[in-house]
C-alpha cells in the first residue's frame, strides 16, 4: 500500500496544481483496524431474479496516520472513521465458476465521515471548516461510488459490462410539495417560523421557496427525480425554518419509493419525525419508463413527458495538444451538465451516464460541447435532434458521432436511449388515488397532545397484503388496508408510527412471521425463543397517539392470571446505528385471552422505560374482533446507544374499549431488558405475554 501511495497517488497530487507539485508523503502507517461488517441482507423480492443483492452496512473507526509535506509546511491525517451502506450486485448468473460475470458496487446515499487531521491541517477541525472539509471528501466519493455512479468489476475474462454499469433507470417518481400544518414555532419572539422544505432522493437535492410566518405553510410545488435503484433509494424530506444565522429543523421524511412504484399514486398527509408536531401533504406520482411512442404526449404544465439517458463512452482524434485535458459539456432545454475531465489523452475515455428530462421529443435536441480544460476553447460539437430517436422502435442511438468543429477522423461513441414517462392510471371505479392514499383532513396536534396519526374514518378492513421490509432496518412494515366513506370522503387505514412502507428483504424472523395462524384459543404452545440476525439501517420514523389508558389484573371466568402466559407476541427489535436511533417493530399476536366474551379489539402499547410520558408512547392501530392481530408496524425511538442499554422495553397489548366501559383492560405485556440484548445484530422473538400489577399507564 505505501508504495502505491508512493508511486501512484503521490504523481496524481503533484499533477493537480502547480502549488502541490513538492507534495510529499513522509510517514504512511494504515494502522491495524479494519473495516468491520455490521450486518449483510440479502434481497428476495422486488428483484432480478438472474443476479443475487446484497446490502452491507461498513463501519471503519481506522487507526491510521498519513503525514504530508507541501514546500514547509506539515501536515496530515490521523483517523478516520467511516459508516454506511454498500450495494453489491452479482450478476450474471453463471453456470461455472466464478459463478457470477461481475460484481457491482455503490453507495444507495453518501456515507458518514469523519476525519481528525494534524499538524497543519488540523486548521480543519475548527468548527464550520471541518464540515466543509469532510463534505468535499464525501462529495468526492459520491461522484464515484454513489448512486448513479457504481463501480463494475468483471469477474469473467470477455464479460461485456457496458450495460451492467449504466443500467436503465427503474423509473421517475414526480413530487407534488402542496402544504404543512401544524409545524413546530421557532421563532419564539414573533410567534411563527419561516418554513421551507429540502427534498432528496440520492444526489440530486432540490429546495423549496420559503414560506414566510407561517405555522402552516402552503407551497404547491413540483419536483421530478430519476429513481435508478430499487428497492433501496428513498425519497428524504427535511423541514427547516430559515434564520439569519442556523436553520432549525422542522421535522423529516423517508419514503420508500418502491411503494410509491407499487401504488402508481400516493395522495396523503404523513406525520414529521423527530418532531413535536407537523404534518405533510404530498402527492406523489410514479412514471414507468416505456417505448410506447402512442404514449408520448405533448407538455403539460411544465410536466416532463419523457427521459432521454446518455451514455457517454469515448472520443477519438481530438485536435488538441497531447498534454491537454478534456471535458464534456452536454445540454437539453435549459439543463446542461459537465462529465469528468480526462487528463493528457487525445483519446480520452469518460464512461459516464447523464439523464435529462425532455417536454418535447419531436423538437428538443441534444447539444454536446467537448472543452480543453486549461485553454477552454472548444475541441469538438455535436447536435442531435431527439426525433432521431423516434424512427427506432426501440428509441435508441448506439453509435460513433462525427464531431463539428473537429478534425475529420474526431468522433464521440455514445449511445443515447429515449423513454417515454407513462403514469399508472388510477382504477376509475375506484374513489381512491392509490393503494396507500389518504385525503382528509389533518387532525391538529395541539388538540390531540402531541405529533400524531390523523384519525381515519371507521375502517373497512380488507385481508392482509404481504409485508415489507425497510430499507434501513431489514424491518416488515404492512401496507394499509383501503377503507372507503360514505361521505365522498377517501381514506385508507395504515399503521401508526410509520409514514410509509420500506420494500426490501424480509426480516430474519422465524418462517411463517408474516401471516399468523390462528391457534386454539385455549391452549398456549411451547415455543423456543430464539433470536435471528437482523439487516442495520434506518428506517421510518413513529410518533405517539394520544389515548388514556386503564390497566388491571386480567381475570377471565372468575381466574386470576397474573403471572400466567395470556398469549404471544412477535418483536423484530434491532438499533440503527446511522440514524442513532432504536426501531421496535410489532409483527403481531395470537392466542390472546379475551376479557369477556363479547370479543377483544387489541392494539399495542410501547414504552423506552423509564420514560413513560405521554408524548413518548407509542401505539399500533387496533385491530377488530380478533384473537390473533397483525399489525407490522414499526416504531423509532431516537437515542444513543449506550443510553438504550440502560432503558426497558415495555411492550402492553390492550384491549381498546370506551373510557367508561369496565372491559378495557390490559391483555397482557412484556419488559424486555435490553442491556442484555445485542442490539446491533437484532433479534427477532416471540414473547409469551404476563400481566404486571406495578403498571399504571
Amino acid at each position: 500500500m505505501e508504495k502505491a501511495f508512493k508511486e501512484k497517488v503521490e504523481p496524481k497530487i503533484r499533477a493537480k496544481n502547480v502549488h502541490l507539485r513538492t507534495c510529499t508523503f513522509t510517514k504512511l502507517d494504515f494502522g491495524e483496524k479494519c473495516p468491520k461488517i455490521n450486518g449483510v441482507k440479502a434481497y428476495t423480492k422486488e428483484i432480478d431474479r438472474r443476479q443475487v443483492t446484497l446490502d452491507v452496512q461498513i463501519s471503519y473507526i481506522g487507526d491510521c496516520e498519513i503525514h504530508m509535506e507541501i514546500s514547509k509546511f506539515k501536515g496530515g491525517v490521523k483517523g478516520i472513521q467511516l459508516h454506511g451502506t454498500l450495494r453489491m450486485i452479482l450478476e450474471p448468473l453463471l453456470p461455472d465458476v466464478p459463478f457470477f460475470g461481475a460484481l457491482t458496487i455503490f453507495f444507495m446515499q453518501k456515507p458518514h465521515l469523519e476525519i481528525n487531521w494534524v499538524g497543519l491541517t488540523n486548521l480543519l477541525d475548527a468548527p464550520g471548516i471541518s464540515e466543509m472539509s469532510d463534505t468535499l471528501i464525501q462529495d468526492l466519493i459520491a461522484s464515484r461510488l454513489v448512486l448513479p455512479n457504481r463501480i463494475t468489476i468483471p469477474l469473467k475474462k470477455n464479460m461485456n459490462i457496458s450495460q451492467l454499469r449504466f443500467p436503465i433507470p427503474r423509473g421517475v417518481v414526480r413530487v407534488h410539495l402542496l402544504q404543512a400544518e401544524n409545524l413546530v414555532q421557532k421563532d419564539h419572539f414573533r410567534g411563527k417560523s419561516d418554513p421551507y422544505a429540502n427534498l432528496r432522493v440520492g444526489l440530486v437535492q432540490f429546495r423549496s421557496k420559503t414560506i414566510q410566518r407561517n405555522l402552516n405553510p402552503i407551497w404547491n410545488e413540483m419536483y421530478e427525480f430519476v429513481v435508478h435503484e430499487l428497492p433501496g433509494q428513498d425519497l428524504e424530506v427535511d423541514l427547516y425554518d430559515e434564520d439569519t444565522d442556523k436553520d432549525d429543523f422542522l421535522g423529516s421524511l423517508l419514503i420508500n419509493l418502491t411503494d410509491v412504484m407499487n401504488d402508481g399514486i400516493v395522495d396523503k398527509w404523513f406525520p414529521l419525525s423527530k418532531t413535536e408536531s407537523g404534518h405533510l401533504h404530498l402527492k406523489l406520482e410514479w412514471l414507468s419508463l416505456v417505448t410506447d411512442q402512442e404514449k408520448l404526449h405533448q407538455d403539460k404544465n411544465g410536466l416532463a413527458t419523457a427521459l432521454l439517458i446518455v451514455y457517454l463512452e469515448s472520443a477519438c482524434n481530438l485536435s488538441m495538444d497531447q498534454d491537454a485535458s478534456s471535458y464534456v459539456v452536454l445540454s437539453v432545454g435549459n439543463k446542461t451538465l459537465k462529465s469528468k475531465t480526462c487528463k493528457f489523452n487525445k483519446d480520452p475515455m469518460w464512461g459516464q451516464a447523464f439523464t435529462f428530462f425532455v417536454h418535447s421529443a419531436q423538437s428538443q435536441s441534444l447539444h454536446l460541447e467537448i472543452k480543453d480544460k486549461d485553454r477552454q476553447n472548444v475541441l469538438g460539437t455535436l447536435a442531435v435532434s431527439l426525433s432521431h430517436l423516434l424512427k427506432d422502435s426501440e428509441m435508441t442511438l448506439d453509435q460513433r458521432f462525427q464531431l463539428d468543429q473537429s478534425g475529420l477522423d474526431s468522433f464521440i461513441k455514445m449511445k443515447l436511449v429515449l423513454r417515454v414517462l407513462c403514469i399508472k392510471e388510477p382504477d376509475p371505479q375506484s374513489n381512491n388515488t392509490g393503494g396507500k392514499a389518504l385525503k382528509q383532513v389533518p387532525v391538529p396536534a395541539a388538540e390531540k397532545g402531541g405529533n400524531q396519526h390523523k384519525s381515519p374514518l371507521p375502517p373497512k378492513i380488507e385481508p392482509s397484503k404481504v409485508s415489507h421490509v425497510s430499507k434501513d432496518s431489514g424491518v416488515p412494515e404492512a401496507k394499509g388496508a383501503k377503507k372507503e366513506s360514505t361521505a365522498g370522503l377517501t381514506v385508507i387505514e395504515h399503521p401508526a408510527g410509520s409514514a410509509v412502507n420500506e420494500n426490501s428483504a424480509e426480516f430474519n424472523a422465524p418462517a411463517g412471521s408474516q401471516y399468523l395462524e390462528p391457534h386454539p384459543l385455549v391452549t398456549l404452545p411451547t415455543r423456543k425463543l430464539e433470536h435471528s440476525a437482523a439487516p442495520s439501517v434506518a428506517s421510518l420514523s413513529s410518533f405517539a397517539t394520544s389515548c388514556f389508558e386503564l390497566d388491571s389484573n386480567l381475570a377471565l371466568n372468575g381466574t386470576n392470571l397474573t403471572g400466567m402466559p395470556l398469549g404471544e407476541i412477535q418483536l423484530a427489535v434491532r438499533y440503527a446505528s446511522l440514524r442513532r436511533s432504536l426501531i421496535v417493530m410489532i409483527n403481531g399476536c395470537r392466542n390472546l385471552m379475551p376479557p369477556s366474551n363479547r370479543g377483544v379489539d387489541p392494539y399495542v402499547r410501547v414504552y423506552l422505560l423509564p420514560d413513560k410520558r405521554r408524548a413518548s408512547r407509542r401505539k399500533t392501530t387496533v385491530k377488530k374482533k380478533t384473537f390473533d392481530p397483525h399489525y407490522d408496524e414499526k416504531f423509532e425511538f431516537f437515542e444513543s446507544l449506550e443510553e438504550v442499554k440502560k432503558r426497558t422495553l415495555d411492550i402492553a397489548v390492550k384491549n381498546s374499549r370506551s373510557l367508561i366501559s369496565r372491559e378495557r383492560r390490559e391483555l397482557g405485556k412484556v419488559l424486555i431488558d435490553l442491556s442484555k440484548e445485542d442490539l446491533i445484530k437484532g433479534f427477532s422473538q416471540w414473547y409469551e405475554l404476563r400481566t404486571y400489577r406495578q403498571s399504571r399507564r
